[in-house]
């Protein structure tokens, strides 16, 4: 597959210098204690990276607050330049990193289009062709003949997004701007992402939003003090990330295996696999109803959880991953004991045996009150069913005609 973006050995470094005193005291102060001299200090953001993204992948990165996740988007967007290395990009990138970026404050809505879409690299009869379609997305029409310096964050958010989205680039950067404005335009944002998907856009995605990396991404990267801590399927990387993020804090693996950790508030008491009549039972027949039980307990009161799971087969490969909030059942709060159930109609696994997760976190996916990670195990069978090769049956039919193809 041809890449989109290729990182050579990059390192980027800022220098930081000594802020000014803030006040006659506080100079001397300083002058007494560094013999008047400014200090100055080398930060590296990001050390030796070395990355690889093919064309048409969506990317999420993620990782904690100064890991180097915007440095590294600004170096593909050629806002920054790296200190050693080389960065290549293979298309038109388009990104959309800070609220704010492109604009200018002095100018209204109708003329930062105009800038932005120049500095984007529209010619202006190419930004006027879709200038209508840009104002509608954005929402800001009352506003267009405002100078900007008077809009909200959000409203910032959704002219930039409006634009970024609109160039027809090859690599689209995404830093952290979905979380600005209301539900419905994030719902908006989301929809013209996954159209951008179905085109074949690479696009990298910046997000603390664990919940949308996991709907949205095909691979996510995980960076650490300004390195690659890992890479590669979503729900790997994912779960790496939340157990370190959760062990360096104090709360490590439950129960010492590695596959159970969270904080506790909310535990999970039992998994229980069940047929259609409730009937609890460890074998299930392809295209036959399927039902995981989970009991659980709160010891207070814990708004909006998410309940998720996954189901993986025993070479480890991810089949499936929903949870309450992806698939729209919002749970308002729980508090003491409950069971959630995850109910599929028609199971259409292939046979063999599969691997179960089950986990309760808060709403956006980013803290774990309690994750049960493959704990535990059910088989398929399959009965008057002729399909064996796979993992998933996927109803088909056949056909033939006699004859040279017209």
């Amino acid at each position: 597959m041809n890449p989109a973006v290729e990182l050579e050995h990059v390192s980027k470094r800022f220098r930081l210098h000594d802020e000014r005193p803030h006040s006659f005291q506080e100079a001397l102060i300083r002058t007494l204690h560094r013999n008047g001299e400014s200090r100055s200090y080398d930060l590296w953001v990001l050390r030796d990276l070395n990355l690889i993204i093919p064309a048409g992948h969506t990317v999420g990165v993620i990782g904690s607050n100064g890991a180097g996740k915007s440095t590294l988007l600004k170096l593909v967007s050629r806002i920054l330049e790296p200190t050693l290395g080389r960065v290549q990009t293979y298309g038109r990138v388009a990104g959309l990193l800070e609220v704010g970026t492109g604009f200018h404050p002095d100018l209204t809505g109708r003329e930062n289009i105009y800038l932005n879409g120049s500095i984007l690299g529209l010619k202006r009869s190419e930004i006027t062709r879709r200038f209508d379609s840009i104002v509608a997305f954005s929402g800001i029409g009352p506003f267009l003949d405002v100078p900007v310096r008077h809009y909200s964050s959000g409203m910032y958010m959704r002219l930039g997004f409006a634009i970024a989205t609109s160039v027809d680039a090859d690599i689209l950067l995404i830093d952290e701007v979905l979380a600005v404005g209301d539900q419905a335009f994030q719902a908006q944002c989301l929809d013209r992402i996954r159209e951008l998907q179905r085109q074949g856009v690479t696009i990298l995605l910046v997000t603390h939003d664990l919940n949308t990396v996991r709907q949205f991404c095909t691979t996510a990267l995980w960076l650490e003090n300004g390195q690659v801590r890992a890479e590669g399927p979503v729900e790997e990387v994912v779960g790496r990330y939340l157990n370190q993020t959760w062990r360096s804090i104090g709360t490590p693996s439950v129960d010492g295996t590695g596959r159970r950790w969270g904080s506790g508030e909310a535990q999970i008491v039992s998994v229980r696999f069940c047929d259609a009549n409730g009937q609890e039972q460890d074998l299930f027949y392809t295209g036959e109803p399927f039902m995981a039980r989970i009991a659980y307990h709160a010891s207070h009161r814990i708004e909006w959880p998410a309940f998720g799971v996954a189901i993986y087969r025993t070479d480890g490969a991810h089949v499936n991953g929903p949870n309450t909030t992806t698939s729209g059942y919002d749970i308002p709060y729980i508090e003491g004991g409950g069971v959630i159930e995850y109910v599929i109609p028609n199971l259409p696994l292939l046979a063999g045996s599969y691997e179960f997760s089950a986990a309760i976190y808060d709403y956006y996916s980013r803290h774990p009150y309690d994750h049960h990670h493959r704990m535990y195990t059910f088989r398929v069978g399959q009965k008057d069913l002729k399909e064996r090769e796979g993992t998933v049956y996927i109803p088909s039919t056949w056909r033939h005609q006699v004859g040279e193809p017209v």
